[in-house]
């Protein structure tokens, strides 16, 4: 029996703060995947470091060296999970700069899979997750269309500790079921399912 294809994940978090409830999801995503889903290795990708979406900054085809570590992680996994807030009914400005400077020759997100997780208020985040489906089409990201999650994170029973930390089992059953289903479309993407 052949050994089951080990996957690279890339998480991407649209906020910055240490606490976030986004944060909070790629976390436990992490740990999901650690202790109960086999063929996955998941990376937490950094974003806060990222200068401002410049083409002054590419000199003779290299980036800032912040903008090269960033794009070499993302060229190096095989699908991404997102985790986006929604702000103003749209992605954040980091996580839209960070996709922009994936996105600069060669466009690094190409022709990958990838999912969105967000939490919030009355929609739970979702208008982002459109938002972040439009860009898809332009970068050539192929998002998994279900399941969908959005936390609903203000309703009881608390879905987050005060430091961002997940703690919803029934969340975290929602999450694994994104997990399972972002690795099984990046499989038969890659002709490598079984």
């Amino acid at each position: 029996m052949a050994a089951q294809p080990v996957i690279k994940v890339a998480g991407v978090c649209g906020s910055l703060r240490e606490a976030s409830w986004h944060r909070g999801l790629l976390h436990a995503a992490m740990e999901i995947c650690k202790d109960s889903i086999k063929g996955i290795e998941f990376e937490y990708v950094d974003i806060s470091t990222l200068p401002f979406m410049n083409e002054d900054l590419e000199v003779n085809g290299t980036y800032p060296d912040a903008v090269e570590d960033f794009r070499k992680k993302i060229e190096e996994a095989d699908c991404f999970l997102f985790a986006s807030p929604e702000y103003n009914y749209s992605v954040t400005a980091p996580l839209k700069n960070a996709i922009d400077w994936a996105s600069r020759p060669p466009n690094v997100w190409a022709d990958k899979v990838a999912a969105i997780v967000s939490a919030g208020g009355n929609f739970g985040g979702g208008r982002s997750h459109y938002h972040l489906r439009q860009i898809g089409i332009f970068i050539d990201v192929h998002f998994i269309n279900k399941p969908e999650l959005f936390v609903w994170a203000f309703e009881s029973p608390p879905k987050f500790d005060s430091d961002g930390v997940l703690t919803d089992e029934e969340t975290k059953q929602r999450l694994k079921g994104v997990l399972l289903a972002l690795q099984s479309f990046t499989l038969r993407l890659k002709g490598k399912s079984e």
